[in-house]
Order: structure tokens, then sequence, then C-alpha cells
């Protein structure tokens, strides 16, 4: 279409014609008629230049008009390259954060050329959609809608330098962001540890000065790997809310045992996000005099923090134990789900100790509680490991599950079925594979060298170690400062656990953390900081979309949502799901619209919009 100009009456005519051909023939068809140039320029400083304007704007909307009726009749390019737009959901969240105005007044700071905030969420949001290393990820950039470019691999090795700075900033940052748009709730927040391995056979050497004292700690060093993997290991402690959201993180050497690192981070986390009183809900590992003292005092002090811990029955004094093997007290309650339903399990059936099957059964709280005046000792120099003896009032409660002993008693019999096979057949087993049956059995050892049975021995089952598990089989027990707390909402506290340890297979299987393939202190700090924030998204998209679908349903739904060029600058976006559609209402984006254009997607999906 163009504009045409025609005299007609000794006066300049106006017209938007377009031209066509017929036979070979070039024909032309008016398509609005505009007028007269004298009384126009009354209207328009220059109407020739507007309507010209007007011209080429009706051109774009007949090309898309066209092309969108012709698409069906259209092999799309395989070689067109598709990007994701899924990911803007994502982006939506890192936006709440303010990090991109945080790092600019880093970036103001730096001798960098480089976009702090763009390498940053670059690396957040392809650890949540894309996982893999940071050279992966910088040459797979483009599968991103957005333009991520000004920056090399090298700058993003560099700028993991500077991130490690900013951790408290960012968990401060986050925390203040999302603490009453998502209703955040600290009256308990939970801990536990992890870690994750390198690919690597040596452990890496601590900073020491002229006398050999210690003056940095390096992480990657061999401890107790959760998978038993000889690899060396970094070890993560996690704090979070009892809306399942983490709130800050800590990494600590492999070697290092966890039991430290709990009063440390708590303190450092109240501090950077103005925390008031918390109960921390641990597991029985974290259960230690310190981790009781530090915490709670001696339980007299309203303003310290509290404690909810898992407590080991078998590992216990003979006074607890033979408190939990009494049968006085004990009271027996069925559980409820929150519907108000009972809640139900798969009891075991035996008959002449051979299993049959299962039958659905009611869970029965029984449970009894006490409050006991417990004695500790608790560390009062740590360079001299000095001690002294305190008394603390602790709140004791135990109960039995039926579940819970069908559980122990399974396991335990898969552990006493090969240790009798390695009594018989020692030469099959070494130290590796005879984890957890080498307790039960008798006057074992292993070759030092070669880590296989040792010769020449009298091996035989610990009958009495079995026979005195059996007596503990279903019994828990949970210690807390709380003294006026009920055992039920003691119980269901302290079941949050179980939210933390998804956290971290969320970590490990759909964010890929490990295994780690960054090297420097720095950059392994950087990688775990990338790891949070992409964590936290996660966990927020779940609380956005009501718990409702898996992190894995709600990543996959998100890859799944991508655009493809087909002519001009129009796309096709041609997927969509529930999980896709609640997450348009909840975001204010349009996913529904199949064919969009360029400037449409960038209006629809790239501008600041605000939770709903």
């Amino acid at each position: 279409m163009y504009i045409k100009q025609s005299k007609s009456h000794g006066r300049i005519y106006l017209s938007i014609v377009e031209g066509y051909r017929i036979n070979g023939k070039v024909r032309q068809k008016t398509i609005e008629k505009l007028g007269y140039l004298e009384d126009l320029q009354k209207l328009y400083d220059d109407p020739i230049a507007h309507f010209k304007e007007v011209a080429k704007q009706k051109n774009k909307e007949d090309i898309k008009e066209y092309t969108i009726k012709n698409l069906n009749t259209k092999i799309i390019d395989n070689s067109s390259k598709s990007k994701n737009l899924g990911y803007v959901a994502i982006r939506k969240i890192y936006q709440e954060f303010g990090l991109e105005d945080f790092f600019k007044e880093k970036n103001k700071n730096l001798k960098v050329q480089y976009d702090l905030n763009k390498i940053f969420s670059l690396l957040v949001y392809s650890r949540i959609m894309y996982p893999n290393s940071k050279k992966e990820t910088f040459n797979k950039r483009e599968i991103f809608f957005e333009d991520f470019e000004g920056f090399d691999l090298d700058d993003i090795y560099r700028s993991l330098d500077y991130f490690t700075q900013y951790k408290e900033d960012i968990e401060s940052l986050l925390w203040n962001a999302t603490k009453e748009t998502y209703k955040r709730n600290t009256d308990n927040l939970y801990y536990d540890c992890t870690n994750y391995y390198f690919e690597i056979n040596y452990n890496d050497t601590d900073l020491v000065d002229e006398e050999g004292n210690i003056i940095e700690k390096n992480y990657r060093k061999r401890g107790p790997e959760k998978n038993h993997r000889p690899d060396p290991i970094v070890e993560m402690g996690l704090l979070m809310d009892s809306t399942n959201i983490p709130i800050s993180y800590d990494l600590f050497p492999g070697n290092e045992s966890e039991k430290l690192s709990l009063l440390p981070l708590t303190r450092k986390a109240k501090l950077n996000c103005k925390l008031g009183r918390t109960v921390i809900v641990a597991d029985r590992g974290l259960n230690t005099s310190d981790n009781i003292y530090f915490l709670a005092g001696n339980n007299h002090n309203s303003n310290l923090d509290g404690y909810i811990y898992g407590q080991s029955v078998r590992g216990a004094d003979e006074e607890f134990k033979n408190w939990v093997l009494d049968q006085k007290d004990y009271v027996e309650e069925i559980v409820k789900n929150e519907d108000g339903s009972p809640e139900t399990f798969r009891q075991m059936i035996f008959e002449n100790n051979e299993f049959k099957g299962y039958e659905k059964k009611n869970v029965i709280f029984k449970h009894k509680s006490r409050i006991y005046p417990k004695e500790i000792n608790v560390t009062i120099d740590k360079n001299s490991r000095k001690k002294k003896k305190v008394r603390t009032d602790q709140k004791q409660m135990v109960y039995y599950s039926q579940k819970y002993a069908d559980k122990q008693k399974r396991d335990r019999s898969l552990m006493i079925e090969r240790a009798k096979d390695l009594i018989a057949h020692p030469q099959k087993y070494n130290r590796v594979t005879a984890s957890g049956s080498a307790a039960y059995i008798n006057n074992i050892k292993f070759d030092k060298n070669t880590g296989a049975v040792a010769d020449g021995l009298n091996l035989s089952l610990k009958m009495d170690k079995i026979l005195e598990e059996e007596k503990y089989d279903g019994y828990y027990s949970i210690v807390t400062s709380e003294l006026n707390m009920s055992d039920i909402e003691l119980r269901r506290k302290y079941r949050g656990l179980a939210k933390i340890e998804e956290t971290f297979k969320i970590t490990k299987s759909e964010l890929n953390g490990r295994p780690v393939f960054v090297w420097t202190k720095e950059h392994i700090e950087s990688h775990f900081l990338t790891c949070f924030v992409a964590l936290v998204i996660t966990r927020l998209l779940e609380k956005n979309l009501k718990n409702k679908y898996s992190i894995h349903k709600i990543i996959e739904a998100l890859k799944n949502y991508n655009s493809i060029p087909i002519e001009h600058d129009i796309c096709i976006q041609n997927y969509t799901d529930e999980i896709i559609t609640e997450l348009g209402k909840i975001f204010n984006i349009n996913f529904s619209r199949k064919y969009l254009t360029l400037a449409e997607i960038k209006k629809n999906f790239f501008t600041n919009t605000k939770i709903s």
C-alpha cells in the first residue's frame, strides 16, 4: 500500500491504494479516499508523511492477517530457532526480589564492562530450566527469548568473584521482598544439612600461616557423603521457614561435623533478616548439649529461642529407655488429616514369621510426655574445650507408631539376611558392600589395604543386639524447650522436617546442584548462591500454584512453552496446559494466544507486571 497523489479540479487529492497484478499487468485498487491535500493540511502538519506511516502500518497488519490465514498450509521450517518463553514466570518472581536494581548499584562501583544482573539472572534461570555447567549455560543462552549478550564466558567466571561478596545482602533482599507478599512464618525454623560431591580425587588444602595456624579453611574435603561416595564433598546447612521457603544457608568443609553448624547460621540469619524469637526444628543428629543450651539456656528465659529435636531412643540412657518401655501413662488417639479424615497406613501382615501382605489401618498416635530436669555438659571455652554441667527443663515426648515399627523391622530384616550371607560367603563382601550388615556380625574385621573381609575370622550374628533393637521398634522420641506445647502439636511441627529433606532432593535432582564443576572457594560459594536463589523461586512458584503441582511438573510445563518464528515478525506458541493457564492468571500474562508478533511478545511478556 502507498499514498497516491492525483489532481482533481486543479487540486491535489490523496488516496491509499494497493497495487496488484492480473495476467502480468499492474492494477491499482483504492483502499481509502483521504481527501484534498489543502483540507488535510488543516488537520496535520505534514499529511503526506502522516498517511505514509498509516499505509505502512496497514501493510504490517495485512501481512500478519495474510500469514495467519495461511498458516495451516505452511510447512514450518525446522531450522527456525525455538525460543523459550515459559521462563517469564520465573523472571517475574526474580524481578520481585529487586535484584536488577541491586546489581545496577553494584555495577556503578566496579570497573567492569559486563552487566552483573544479566549474568546472575542467566545463571538462575538456567539452573531452574536447563541446569548445566557455566560453559554450557553460556553456550546455550540463546534458548531464552531474552537477549543475554554483552558478556563472554570469561566474564561469567569473573563475576563469580563478586557474587560471593553479596550473599548476605541477597538473602536479606529476598526475605524483605517476600515476607509480606507470601505471608512467611518464622515461628518455627527448620534446619538440616546435606552434602554435594566434587569429582576430584584430592582434598583442598587450607591456607595456613608460618606457624601452621589455619587462616582460611577450604571446602572440598572427604567426609561422610550421603551416598557413600569416596569423592571430596562440601557440606551445606539450610534454614527454612514454616512456609517451606528457604531463608538462609551456609557452607562448611566436608570433614567437619554438622553439629557445629546450626548455631552460627541461626544467629547470622536472625541478625541479617531481623527475626524475632523462633523455635528451631532439627533432627536428632543436631541434638547436642551446646545446641540445646545456647539456643534456650536453662529454659527459664522466654526471650531466648527454643528448639524441637528428634531424640534417639536406642542411644539414650537406661532411665530414659525404661521410661519409654513402661506402658504407664500412654494414651492413644486416632491421627486426623487436615480434612478431618483418619490418617491411614498399610500394615504388614505376617503368619508364622512369613510375610503375607498388607492391611489398611488407621494411624494410632500412642504417646506420653513429661517435663524432665535434664543435666547437660556445655562448652564454655572452645579453645580448651572446657565444659560445665548445667540443668535445663525439657519436655520429652515419646510415641509409638506401628508403621514405623514395620519399617524398622523390614530394614533390619534386610540387613540380617545380608549379614547371614556375609557370614556364609565373606569373600563376596568388602567394607563398602558390608555397610549396615556388619553391625550385626561378631568379630568382623576388614583388610586396611583392600577393604576385603579379613580371613580366618569366627563370624556369627549378634543376637543380643538384634533382640535389644527389637524392644524399641516403633518408638520415637521428640524433645523440646516448649514445655506447654501439646504432644500432637509437637509431632506435627517435627514432621515438617520432611519438607527440608524434599528441598534438598530438589537441589540435587531438578536443579542439578551436583556434581559441582567450579573449584575456587569464591566460585563454589557463588555457584551455591545461584542455586539458593533458584531454589527460593521454585518454592515460590509452588506456593503461587497452591502446592497443587510438583516442581518437576511446573518446570516441564515452562520448558514446553516455546516461541517459534514463522515469517516476517510473527511467532507461534503451540503449547498450553493447566499449569501455564494458572501461571498466566497469577502473573497477568496472556499465555493463550497462539500467534504473536515480536512487538506483542515484548509487550505481553516483558513488562514489569506485579504478581496478582
